[in-house]
């Protein structure tokens, strides 16, 4: 029996079920599930390689699931892509717009594709588009071409965007009115899922993360869930000279049973547990005799970057390139 309106209505927007996708030896997703609220603000975070970028390529259709299943909207996003296409907008990371054209002609073209879409002028004020609207596309800047790149996403007014990295390489003011805009689109009903490797970004704006590492879902839960939700505090060292081999193990070992050290790179590290007095001096004495000069030493509640850290072992680093099924990860 086909689906009511009213079950289509309150189905997820995206639903993902044990997507399994590989490429030679190299597995993308490994049962993979998660699901995408409608019109909430969804955030997909993972480091390079993690299968994020894989997972979301296939609910835009652009791939086809090895395993598993994807609905999107209630459609599958490959056998029913036309139907699909004019209700989403998708924001490549890589920008999707020609090398020569300018700007506000490319923002024009997308325009026309659709039948009734957004004010260019509109959009073109709000992102700042006007400074560099004759400007070849090959020309500008990373965080303006990222600006052109939200507004050809959002300017067909799709029920449900994918953003990859919408504010990379953006000032902080044009950042925040990017933050605005998604919001001012949620108000609307829009559904969103984003992928950031800005912790704030998805503190800020998400109502529920899934956190992705290996192929698999490690958490899920909102921002306020995955922080508060575990009773744990954290301090963070920060020291002006890479750590002498094996000094992580050995805090680990002075701080005892209750406490997880977990670093961060070569000259930082976070302690999670009872972030107490006492640990704090345990901490401070261990500097001392391991002859490290701590630049900075802070404590606090467990950050969503912290909740990352403690599930994959490894931090949410800004994307550096590396490939996870065809763009940066």
């Amino acid at each position: 029996m086909p689906p009511t309106p009213s079950d289509a209505a309150s189905a997820p927007a995206v639903r993902v079920q044990d997507l399994v996708m590989r490429y030679g030896d190299t597995v993308a997703a490994d049962g993979l599930s998660l699901e995408v609220a409608r019109g909430s603000i969804t955030a997909v975070l993972g480091p390079n390689g993690a299968g994020k970028t894989t997972t979301l390529e296939t609910c835009e259709g652009y791939r086809r699931p090895q395993g598993g299943s994807v609905r999107v909207l209630g459609l599958d996003p490959v056998r029913q892509r036309r139907e699909l296409l004019p209700r989403i907008g998708v924001m490549l990371q890589g920008g999707g717009a020609w090398s020569g054209v300018r700007a506000v002609e490319m923002l024009r073209h997308v325009a026309s594709l659709h039948a009734h879409p957004l004010p260019v002028g509109l959009l073109v004020e709000r992102l700042g588009l006007d400074e560099c609207g004759r400007t070849p596309y090959r020309r500008l800047s990373g965080g303006q071409q990222q600006r052109l790149g939200l507004a050809m996403a959002v300017v067909g007014r799709p029920e449900l965007l994918f953003v990859d990295e919408p504010t990379a390489g953006m000032d902080p003011a044009v950042r925040r009115t990017t933050w605005d805009l998604l919001r001012e689109l949620q108000h609307d009903g829009v559904t969103t899922v984003l992928t950031t490797h800005y912790m704030e970004e998805a503190e800020r704006l998400a109502d529920l993360v899934h956190l992705v590492d290996h192929g698999r879902v490690v958490a899920s839960g909102s921002p306020l869930a995955l922080t508060r939700g575990r009773g744990d505090a954290t301090i963070r060292l920060v020291v002006t000279e890479p750590f002498p081999l094996g000094a992580p193990q050995s805090l680990a070992t002075a701080l005892g049973h209750g406490t997880e050290v977990t670093p961060v790179d070569e000259r930082s590290l976070v302690v999670t547990g009872p972030a107490d007095a006492s640990t704090l001096a345990v901490v401070s004495a261990w500097c001392e005799d391991f002859g490290v000069v701590p630049e900075s030493l802070t404590m606090g509640r467990m950050t969503l970057e912290d909740v990352f850290l403690a599930e994959t072992g490894r931090p949410l680093a800004p994307t550096d390139g590396t490939i996870d099924g065809g763009r940066a990860a």
